[in-house]
């Protein structure tokens, strides 16, 4: 199969659109053909007219390991072209750079969920184009997570870098999909092309992520498929003081980890109250020492989660659920645990960080409430996912 890059490179017709023309590329380390070499080089090497470059979140190379770590812009050491950070001074792209390009190529491998930054790059991207009257092309990749959808919908007013939209948290669409949706829903005014993939099966081995291709870190604590496929769960502890695992070798693959939960007495806790929230992969009780970030050099018990091999039920795994249920189950057990972190989590000052990355405080006021039960949020959910499933069916590009 080809991702959008390989069928740019190895298409003179689709390549031809961009003769004569200034060129961005918003790119990270997992920005890479289908021999491994980088974006960057690979049309410059074909005789594209590279102007620019733009790296998201954790930089262009992908060097800055936690969250809220700015990038500084740069210039290539090797091409002399200046590298913008949009996750530095500014987030969207100013005048001053969407003028050093008139067609801006997206090639960023995404997650398939809403609070993975990339997507609110993607957005921002659009509306300043939209602005400029410039070109954008997304290079689409796959969904590693694949066509599911989970989660509750974004409210309206609770926006955010980690938010962009009224989208559930497991979105189940390509980057390039995404872009025609963010052009519907708000209306935009751009010019915009997808470089569709040839032969991506969501459905086919591997259900998202191809066999065929190797996995590189898009950020760099998505370090294989399993933390790809948990994500929209996981990413819920960053607002919590639980540890999702940073500091170790695997983050964000941990249901949570703290020095004083007993992991195997919440998974029986979790067992009792939603089993079936447990299904589509392995839970097994481990333990870590974080070297950096939360609970640095205490031993912590934890939960791990494997959806990957026989374990992995694709259409069974329910990761946003699965979360959901291990902080229920603590607070269950532990009715006085400061489960909810209070930190300005992605600049956002006034929120609670896990109703930030929820979009809402519905899914922390159903933790939190002692009388509620599994099918309360549900209902919830079920509703809100309802809706997305009708909302992106048309957009569907595979």
């Amino acid at each position: 199969m080809k991702f959008g890059i390989d069928r740019l490179l190895a298409d003179d017709g689709l390549r031809a659109a961009l003769d004569g023309r200034r060129v961005a590329l918003v790119a990270h380390p997992a920005s890479v053909t289908q021999d491994l070499t980088h974006s960057l080089d690979a049309l410059i090497a074909a005789g594209v007219n590279v102007t620019s470059a733009f790296g998201p979140q954790h930089g262009l190379k992908g060097d800055k390991q936690d969250n809220m770590v700015e990038t500084e812009d740069e210039v290539d050491p090797v091409y002399g072209i200046p590298v913008f950070s949009l996750y530095g001074e500014v987030r969207r792209p100013t005048a001053a750079m969407m003028n050093t390009a008139e067609v801006f190529l997206f090639d960023l491998q995404d997650l398939g969920c809403r609070i993975y930054t990339f997507v609110t790059t993607l957005l921002y991207m659009l509306e300043e184009a939209a602005k400029a009257g410039k070109e954008v092309w997304v290079l689409d990749r796959p969904n590693p997570a694949g066509r599911p959808v989970e989660g509750t919908l974004l409210i309206p007013g609770q926006e955010s870098f980690v938010g962009a939209g009224p989208m559930v948290m497991r979105h189940g669409l390509t980057l390039g999909e995404m872009g025609h949706w963010f052009i519907r829903h708000f209306n935009l005014d751009v010019r915009y092309r997808v470089v569709e993939m040839e032969g991506w099966q969501p459905e086919g081995p591997g259900f998202g992520w191809p066999e065929s291709r190797i996995w590189i870190n898009p950020s760099p604590n998505a370090a294989n498929l399993n933390m790809a496929r948990a994500y929209a769960g996981t990413v819920m502890i960053e607002g919590a003081t639980l540890s999702e695992g940073r500091g170790t070798t695997r983050p964000l693959e941990v249901l949570f980890g703290a020095p004083d939960i007993d992991a195997k007495t919440v998974l029986g806790e979790m067992q009792r109250f939603a089993p079936e929230w447990l299904t589509g992969c392995a839970i097994r009780e481990c333990f870590f020492e974080p070297t950096f970030h939360k609970h640095a050099g205490q031993l912590c018990n934890a939960l791990m989660v494997h959806a990957e091999g026989a374990f992995y039920d694709h259409h069974a795994f329910r990761p946003w659920r699965l979360q959901a249920l291990a902080f229920k189950a603590i607070r269950r057990l532990y009715p006085d645990y400061p489960i909810w972190r209070d930190f300005p989590y992605e600049y956002e000052f006034d929120r609670l960080a896990i109703d930030v990355i929820n979009g809402g405080p519905a899914l922390r006021e159903w933790v939190d409430d002692a009388g509620s039960e599994a099918d309360d949020l549900d209902a919830v959910a079920g509703k809100d996912e309802g809706e997305w499933r009708e909302t992106i069916a048309p957009l569907l590009l595979y």
